[in-house]
């Protein structure tokens, strides 16, 4: 079966889920299709009152079902149910995020979806796994540290990944025996109310993910201030995590992870396999539209290779071909709003006013739609705008060096780092950069994440603050207690 569809077809699921009923609402902001600019709904806005309400669901749920109390295996069973009925149902999972989002629906389908799922399996076996410990302490007494679960969680995810950010969030939360209260972004939301309607179909029990629709500065801001939601997660760009941190010290003091901005370099010696080193980095900028907060989006090539290795990723950035994410033949996608496209192009202009020169592209894209051409941009220095502003679109900067010092003076940024890329087959200096490269993640002859959950992500600086992902997101949702017994 085809997976290309009409999206005026579609029938979404606009209306908040809370205590695992549909609470519909009127009105909201309205909502335009990247793929072709077309007005096609509008998103609700849960005000502080609908916040309240979807607490007070999950603490009812948390309380009637004892979730947190459970037997480990049994969160285990849900959530493994879970993640089979998400893979059920792939097809209408993707047709919904398509038509609003940037990811075109074959992508969703062989990759997004697929990865959720597996990733939800994973959390879900640490849920009988990991615990409580027993301490060494003298022979007259017993101590011993317990780990329980935060009790109700709020998680806001950002536009750019919508199903696997849900799943980022939800999976640890859930395994960990918490209950979630989450808001989507206002531009993607539709897909992660499918997801919470599918858990309560696997059997979780209903209110133990409640989503309510809506913007950061209304909806968010009840989130992330209510007294009773104990613990906050957060993706998106290092502005709104400021906020929101300021929010929570505001209205209180709670435990947060925060995976903000990125402005990720990768660095490529004369020694690495220079044709794997530009498909790899090519495709770092091609996929989403280079809409990615890891996004490898700073280049710096050796420079007796420079030459060579730009001609590489010229020719694959200039294969890149428009069209709706409704498209199952379509691989490149839209820039997510009209403005976010704006930006994207007043920022190329100011690099090349700055002294940048486009090498390819540098212009909105002459089709429906939102839509950038891929750009390479060379004759930039360090204050250069493109190295600077994380533009979050399809446009890479390149700068040459001689030494491992200049390579990693060149690397460092003052204020993002989330993830890098480094091309080598030199073993003693991937272990010295991997040590010296300032960044969360470190990636090795190649720039993408796999299908190895346990490998945790989050950044340095004020590219965030805890990881998602591996031992450590299912241990960001468990509190600790010590106890000490005089025998």
């Amino acid at each position: 079966m085809g997976l290309s569809f009409d999206p005026d077809q579609l029938t979404l699921p606009i209306h908040h889920l809370i205590g695992g009923e549909r609470i519909a609402a009127k009105g909201g902001l309205e909502m335009r299709r990247p793929s072709d600019g077309k007005a096609y709904a509008t998103c609700p806005v849960a005000d502080g009152a609908m916040v309240d309400r979807a607490v007070e669901s999950a603490k009812t749920a948390l309380k009637a079902s004892n979730w947190g109390g459970l037997r480990p295996r049994e969160r285990t069973k849900a959530l493994q149910a879970w993640a089979d009925l998400i893979e059920q149902e792939a097809e209408t999972l993707a047709k919904i995020e398509a038509v609003s989002s940037t990811r075109p629906v074959g992508q969703l389908i062989a990759g997004d979806i697929a990865v959720t799922a597996e990733q939800i399996r994973f959390f879900a076996e640490f849920a009988d796994k990991q615990g409580s410990d027993v301490v060494p302490t003298d022979d007259s007494t017993f101590g011993m540290t317990l780990s329980e679960p935060y009790g109700v969680v709020g998680a806001i995810t950002p536009w750019n990944f919508p199903i696997s950010m849900a799943g980022w969030k939800l999976g640890p939360a859930l395994a960990a025996g918490n209950a979630v209260v989450i808001k989507p972004s206002e531009m993607t939301p539709f897909s992660t109310v499918y997801m919470a309607e599918l858990a309560v179909r696997a059997g979780i029990p209903a209110g133990l993910i409640n989503v309510v629709l809506g913007d950061g500065p209304v909806t968010g801001n009840a989130i992330t201030g209510h007294p009773d939601i104990a613990k906050v997660s957060f993706t998106g760009s290092t502005r709104a995590g400021s906020a929101i941190m300021e929010n929570i010290a505001r209205c209180g003091v709670k435990p947060m992870t925060l995976e903000l901005g990125g402005k990720s370099p990768q660095i490529v010696f004369a020694d690495a396999d220079l044709d794997k080193a530009a498909a790899a980095i090519a495709a770092s900028v091609l996929f989403n539209a280079g809409q990615a907060c890891v996004a490898g989006t700073r280049l710096m090539a050796e420079k007796s290779i420079a030459a060579r290795l730009i001609e590489a990723i010229t020719a694959i950035l200039k294969t890149a071909r428009p069209g709706p994410t409704w498209d199952e033949r379509v691989q490149y996608s839209p820039i997510i709003s009209e403005r976010q496209l704006a930006r994207i192009d007043s920022l190329v202009e100011a690099a090349k006013a700055e002294g940048g020169e486009c090498l390819t592209g540098g212009h909105v894209m002459n089709t429906p739609g939102y839509f950038y051409a891929p750009t390479l941009i060379s004759g930039v220095d360090q204050h250069n705008p493109a190295i600077v502003e994380e533009i979050f679109g399809p446009v890479l900067t390149v700068q040459t060096f001689e030494t491992e010092e200049e390579a990693l003076a060149l690397a460092d940024h003052p204020v993002y780092g989330l993830a890098s890329g480094l091309f080598t087959r030199d073993l003693s200096r991937t272990l010295r950069f991997a040590r010296a490269l300032q960044a969360g993640t470190v990636w090795v002859n190649r720039y993408s994440r796999s299908r190895d959950h346990i490998l945790p992500t989050g950044g340095y600086k004020r590219s965030g603050i805890g990881k998602d992902l591996g031992r450590e997101a299912y241990e960001a949702n468990r509190k600790s207690k010590s106890v000490l017994i005089n025998l």
